[in-house]
């Protein structure tokens, strides 16, 4: 008896429409959740490295555009996650990997994607949507896989939020105050306010003998000081720098009582408003892990990771005096010179905070600029 033929063409993936608040309109495939979702347009430059991307809460608010062709490829694991949780609003790339083929790989992108909602789009021309972002700036942009009316699906677009204005920090923190304890003897004692941190910097400062307090982003100065800190550390984290205000207060004061100071990403912002200077938006921001930033402290040029699109406003030439002492920019992206990173030095040079806007904490890397927090370790120990 002939057993009934049976069908293995695999499902069509459902169509699904995405809109720039412009009006511009690309069709594609369903990819992860199925639904709605609207945030900010952006793009990553980086070719691996989608699983830390995905789970920094940098990202929070942000639809992704992946610039590699292949995304998903080594799948995703557990140990790889800069949070607990995706961030990232919605996803956009050209050709998902069918199968991972990584040994360290538990599940597919896909899967994880749907498992938590968000809802991303394939079969995009993501060269034509980059270089589209590229000449008109991020803009806000609508993901749907139930919409198939460009028109309607735009009218939902303009009636979200915009990047400008956000304070979202708070919505990305830890509740709970919790304690990272040094690998090893314990050299200094760090406050770490989180505004949105990634797994991986308390790993890299406690391996440096630094026991790290996690505070929540609404932390007071009295909460930071009852930990004793050696240092005050100020996390990545997303929004607008000049829509938060409690944190540049903290600093401010913290930098009266003289506690030392390294800033990362949203920490470099609120490091430059604390000083006086003012923030921008940039056209389209830095995305990406190959991103070239000169030290002009040492004269040597480093290859960074970048996740921001607000940036300092300083002079790169001379110092400015503050009620701090004298702040100078420290290091500059050899791409479009946007500042990229703070010094603040006492009457008698000697530096007292630091801040740079890229991820020397980059898990994926590169990891050219680790050394940064060698130099906060020396900074509290007196020898930077």
């Amino acid at each position: 008896m002939a057993l009934p033929a049976r069908n293995l063409t695999p499902a069509r993936p459902r169509s699904a429409l995405l809109v720039l608040e412009d009006g511009r309109t690309f069709r594609g495939e369903s990819f992860g959740a199925e639904g709605e979702t609207f945030g900010e347009a952006v793009f990553s430059t980086g070719m691996s490295g989608y699983q830390e991307t995905l789970t920094d809460p940098s990202y929070h608010r942000q639809v992704v555009v992946m610039t590699a062709p292949h995304v998903g490829n080594t799948g995703m694991n557990d140990e790889d996650v800069e949070s607990s949780r995706i961030w990232v609003a919605g996803y956009v790339v050209r050709d998902p990997a069918r199968v991972p083929s990584s040994w360290r790989s538990v599940r597919t992108l896909d899967d994880d994607l749907r498992e938590q909602g968000v809802v991303g789009i394939s079969g995009v021309d993501t060269r034509a949507l980059t270089r589209h972002l590229r000449e008109r700036g991020a803009m806000r942009v609508g993901i749907s896989t139930t919409e198939t009316d460009p028109q309607r699906l735009l009218e939902r677009v303009l009636q979200s939020g915009e990047m400008s204005g956000a304070n979202l920090s708070e919505a990305v923190s830890t509740q709970e105050a919790y304690v990272v304890p040094s690998v090893g003897e314990k050299r200094f004692t760090v406050a770490a306010v989180d505004l949105g941190i990634k797994s991986n910097t308390p790993r890299m400062m406690s391996e440096r003998g630094i026991e790290v307090h996690v505070l929540p982003a609404t932390a007071s100065l009295e909460e930071v000081q009852a930990v004793a800190p050696d240092g005050l550390f100020f996390s990545n984290g997303p929004g607008d720098p000049a829509a938060t205000t409690g944190q540049v207060e903290l600093l401010r004061g913290a930098l009266r009582a003289g506690i030392p100071y390294f800033g990362i990403c949203f920490g470099n912002q609120l490091f430059g408003r604390a000083l006086g200077f003012g923030t921008y938006k940039l056209k389209y921001g830095h995305r990406g892990i190959n991103q070239p930033v000169m030290d002009r402290t040492t004269g040597k040029v480093e290859v960074t990771a970048h996740n921001h699109g607000f940036a300092v406003d300083a002079p790169l030439e001379g110092a400015t005096s503050t009620e701090f002492g004298e702040a100078t920019v420290s290091h500059v992206c050899l791409n479009d010179d946007v500042v990229e990173g703070l010094e603040l030095r006492d009457a008698d040079g000697n530096l007292r905070s630091f801040s740079v806007q890229y991820h020397p904490e980059a898990a994926a890397g590169p990891h050219d600029a680790a050394y940064l927090f060698d130099r906060f370790s020396a900074l509290m120990e007196g020898k930077a």
